[in-house]
């Protein structure tokens, strides 16, 4: 009998465990931390077996094939251990894709790829029985198991795809490459680029990879290693023969001699990066032969993801603004360049290495107030400390929305965009995201 061990019992984790006793594997169930009672209660009723704590190398070592949570690094020792003894390491992904007879589209990218598989997502159901998984929403493998979808979006991080063997989807984006999680690529960015590509190293000519032409390290990066797939850019700025481009407000969709065209003045989500978010969904739904009225209505009626630029209230004139999804710089770049009023920033969290020049000139022209929201603030107040009248730090959301609810004025924004990792203070983005509208509806 073949043996799966799953290291980490999180949503992906469980969920592959269920997959696989379904498919007659015996299954082992291994996290060195916690499981949390809901998992705990899911292993139970399927009687898999499990271990909290500690992972016992006996058992782990027994595996013909071990599915790792994509939070473990390759530089641990235990799975070091497993690789020298021979014994396939997969992802979540790359094991559900195995029991997967459906059309898949991959959605990867520094930032923008929730919105994107998202907006996708929301456009495809329209007419097709499609799948909403991977880095969202529940695990790939257990939709695979319970619902057995004939298509799926899946929005898939760089750690997901480290452990990918033989995955493949039709139809693959990327929708930017910035510096990110560099701690986890040896501090090189060529390895962090290497990982996002490996999305299309299975593709053939026959798949297709969807990318943006404005991105100077995604062309770079494909005029030096050539890749097999039919490729269709996407660009805010030069015109595209086989792909997509924005003319005259309209964007303008070209595969294969069949055109589609849509004003941006219908799209509900607002900012450069959105438009280019909305090029990539609507190609994959042209590809995928969706109607263009429904690809048009859909992008038209699309309510946007939550934590990411989502409107929380207006007060005494005061928009909040919940941005928690931007873990990064660059996210924060988009948040901060679709600013149209002056701003009180909501920033900090655990620093990835950032840097945040990039963000000068907009810190410069729009932000009148800076509030670092973190456990360790000195890197923001010794970069932004001169840009600004107000810079003040605090440990506290519920302080934070305080503090900034006196700074502001009547037409003024509040953002929480914090550029930076959660986890010195909270849970996780969605918990920060939630702590930052509770504390605004408390106002």
């Amino acid at each position: 009998m073949k043996t799966l061990v799953v290291l980490g019992g999180g949503e992906s984790g469980v969920g592959a465990a269920l997959l696989a006793k379904e498919k007659g594997y015996s299954v082992f169930v291994s996290d060195k931390g916690k499981i949390k009672e809901k998992y705990k209660e899911v292993l139970i009723n399927n009687a898999i077996a499990w271990e909290e704590e500690m992972h016992t190398e006996a058992k782990i070592l027994n595996a013909s094939m071990v599915m790792k949570s994509p939070g473990i690094p390759d530089k641990v020792p235990l799975v070091k251990l497993i690789r020298s003894k021979g014994i396939p390491v997969v992802s979540e992904i790359e094991f559900a894709a195995m029991f997967a007879n459906a059309t898949i589209v991959g959605i990867t990218g520094s930032n923008g790829k929730t919105t994107t598989a998202s907006l996708t997502h929301h456009i495809l159901k329209q007419e097709l029985n499609v799948g909403l998984a991977g880095n969202i929403g529940d695990s790939f493998a257990k939709q695979v198991l319970q619902k057995n979808y004939q298509n799926y979006v899946l929005e898939i991080s760089s750690f997901q795809l480290d452990d990918i063997i033989k995955f493949k989807p039709h139809i693959a984006v990327i929708t930017n490459i910035t510096p990110d999680h560099l701690d986890r690529y040896d501090y090189k960015f060529e390895n962090y680029i290497a990982s996002k590509f490996r999305i299309v190293e299975n593709q053939t000519e026959d798949d297709f990879l969807i990318y943006d032409a404005d991105d100077e390290v995604i062309v770079k990066h494909l005029e030096n290693n050539p890749v097999k797939s039919t490729l269709l850019p996407f660009s805010l700025t030069k015109r595209i023969e086989n792909g997509v481009f924005l003319e005259n407000n309209n964007i303008k969709i070209t595969v294969n001699n069949s055109e589609f065209i849509m004003p941006t003045t219908g799209l509900t989500l607002e900012g450069k990066h959105n438009v280019k978010n909305a090029m990539a969904a609507s190609t994959v739904a042209h590809l995928l032969k969706i109607r263009k009225q429904t690809i048009r209505e859909s992008l038209e009626n699309f309510q946007g993801v939550e934590h990411r630029l989502e409107n929380v209230l207006k007060i005494n004139k005061v928009q909040y603004i919940n941005d928690s999804k931007a873990t990064n710089v660059n996210a924060t770049y988009f948040a901060l360049e679709s600013m149209d009023a002056p701003t009180v920033w909501i920033v900090g969290g655990v620093d990835k290495g950032n840097n945040y020049e990039e963000l000068f000139p907009f810190v410069n022209e729009k932000v009148k107030a800076i509030i670092c929201l973190g456990a360790d603030n000195e890197k923001l107040i010794n970069t932004f400390g001169n840009m600004v009248d107000v810079i003040v730090e605090t440990q506290y959301m519920s302080e934070a929305v305080k503090i900034a609810y006196k700074i502001a004025e009547i037409g003024d924004n509040v953002l929480l965009s914090p550029a930076c990792a959660s986890f010195d203070l909270f849970e996780n983005y969605e918990d920060r995201g939630r702590q930052f509208k509770d504390a605004v509806r408390n106002l």
